[in-house]
C-alpha cells in the first residue's frame, strides 16, 4: 500500500442555483471559487449541466471566475461533448483561457446527458447517426492546435486587418490542458492514446467485477498503459491524472449540520454495495466523518496512493456555508497530512469564510 502524497489539491462544485432565483447561486459559487484561491487551493472546477438548475456553459462561467481570481486553476468537469459544436466550443474555451492568462483546465465526456430530450433540440436530423463521442472531443482538439485553413495563399480580410485564417484568439497552451473524463476501461484507453489528462472519480464501469477500487485500478492501468511513458513527441509536458472523492469533513460543522451530512452519507450508502443499473455502474463509498477517520481511510484506498491530484466532488445538495466548511476543514486537517501544501509559502488561509454574514447569505 502506497502512502498517498498529494502535490495538488482542487475542488469540484456543481454550480447549484434556486429557480426563481439563478443569480444568487452563480454568484455564490463565483464567491467559492475566490474562497478556495484564498485558501490555497491549487484548483477549482464546475460541472456543466443541462435542463438543470446548473451551469449550462462552463466556458461562460469560467470566464467569470478567471476575472475574480488569479492564481487557481478553472477547470470545467466536463463538457457533454455530443451537445457541442467543435469549434465554436474551441472559440469559447480559447477565449477564456486568454481571459484567465491561461489558466483553463477543459475537461471532457462522450455522455449525452437527457438526450431522448435535448437530441433533437440540438441537432437537425437524425442525430443518433452522428458521431457524437471521441471523434468529436479530437476535433476540438484539432482546433485547439491553430492550424491554418486553406492553403498557404488563403487570407481573409477585415477592416484594417488582412490575415491568415485560424481559430482566434489563439491560446497555444490550452492543447496541453485538455482532460477526459473516463469511467470505463475504452475512455482510458482512449484519453491515454491521444495524450489527454486523465479524471477519475467516484463512478466507474464495474467491468470484470464488482469492487470498485479494483475497476478503477484498473483504468488508470489502461490509461498509463496506453499512454506510453507519460511523455508526448511533440515536446508537449508529461500528461496529468486528478482523482475524485466525495469528502466530507465533519469537525468544523455544528451538531445540527453534522446529522445532516450523515443523513446524506446513509441515504447513499446502499449503491456503494453492488453495480448499479445495465451498465454494472460501480460507486466509491462517500468519505463523511471526522478528518482523522477520513485520513485513515483514504490511507487505505489504494488507488489514492498512486495519484498526486486529489479533487474533492462537492454534493450537490450542500448549501454555501457547506461548501466554504468542507474546502476549510479538507484544507487544514486533511490535506496536509497527505503532504500537499498550498500554493507558495506563506499563503495566509483565512478561517472565516469568504461570505461576511455566513448563513445569511444561504439560499
Amino acid at each position: 500500500m502506497s502512502t498517498p502524497q498529494i502535490t495538488s489539491l482542487a475542488f469540484l462544485t456543481p454550480g447549484n442555483f434556486a429557480d426563481d432565483d439563478p443569480y444568487t447561486g452563480l454568484e455564490e459559487t463565483l464567491r467559492l471559487f475566490a474562497y478556495g484561491e484564498r485558501l490555497g487551493y491549487d484548483g477549482a472546477w464546475i460541472r456543466q449541466r443541462h435542463l438543470e438548475h446548473g451551469v449550462g456553459s462552463a466556458a461562460v462561467f469560467l470566464a467569470a471566475a478567471g476575472q475574480r481570481t488569479t492564481r487557481i486553476e478553472l477547470g470545467t468537469a466536463v463538457i457533454p461533448i455530443g451537445y457541442e459544436n467543435p469549434f465554436r466550443l474551441a472559440e469559447d474555451l480559447a477565449l477564456a483561457d486568454v481571459l484567465s492568462r491561461g489558466r483553463l483546465q477543459a475537461g471532457f465526456s462522450t455522455g449525452m446527458p437527457h438526450a431522448e430530450l435535448l437530441g433533437d433540440v440540438v441537432h437537425d436530423g437524425d442525430w443518433r447517426s452522428l458521431d457524437l463521442s471521441y471523434g468529436r472531443i479530437a476535433r476540438v482538439v484539432d482546433h485547439l492546435r491553430g492550424d491554418y485553413l486553406g492553403d498557404p495563399d488563403t487570407v481573409i480580410h477585415s477592416p484594417g486587418n488582412v490575415q491568415r485564417p485560424r481559430l482566434q484568439p489563439h491560446a497555444p497552451g490550452l492543447l496541453d490542458r485538455v482532460w477526459h473524463g473516463a469511467s470505463s476501461l475504452r475512455s482510458a484507453r482512449w484519453a491515454g492514446g491521444n495524450g489527454l489528462n486523465l479524471l477519475t472519480g467516484n463512478i466507474v464501469a464495474g467491468e470484470g467485477g464488482d469492487d470498485f477500487t479494483t475497476a478503477q485500478a484498473a483504468l488508470l492501468d489502461a490509461y498509463r498503459g496506453a499512454l506510453g511513458d507519460g511523455t508526448l513527441g511533440d515536446g508537449r509536458p508529461p500528461t496529468r491524472v486528478a482523482l475524485g472523492r466525495v469528502i466530507v469533513p465533519t469537525d468544523g460543522a455544528d451538531p445540527a449540520t453534522r446529522a445532516r451530512y450523515r443523513a446524506y452519507a446513509a441515504s447513499r450508502h446502499e449503491r456503494t454495495l453492488a453495480p448499479q443499473g445495465p451498465r454494472h455502474t460501480l460507486f466509491a463509498p462517500d468519505l463523511v466523518g471526522p478528518a482523522e477517520q477520513i485520513l485513515e481511510r483514504l490511507a487505505a484506498d489504494p488507488v489514492v496512493g498512486t495519484v498526486s491530484e486529489l479533487r474533492l466532488e462537492l454534493p450537490y445538495e450542500f448549501r454555501q456555508a457547506d461548501y466554504e466548511q468542507i474546502l476549510h476543514d479538507v484544507r487544514h486537517l486533511i490535506a496536509p497530512e497527505l503532504g500537499w501544501r498550498p500554493a507558495g509559502e506563506g499563503v495566509s488561509a483565512l478561517r472565516a469564510p469568504l461570505t461576511s454574514a455566513g448563513a445569511d447569505h444561504v439560499r
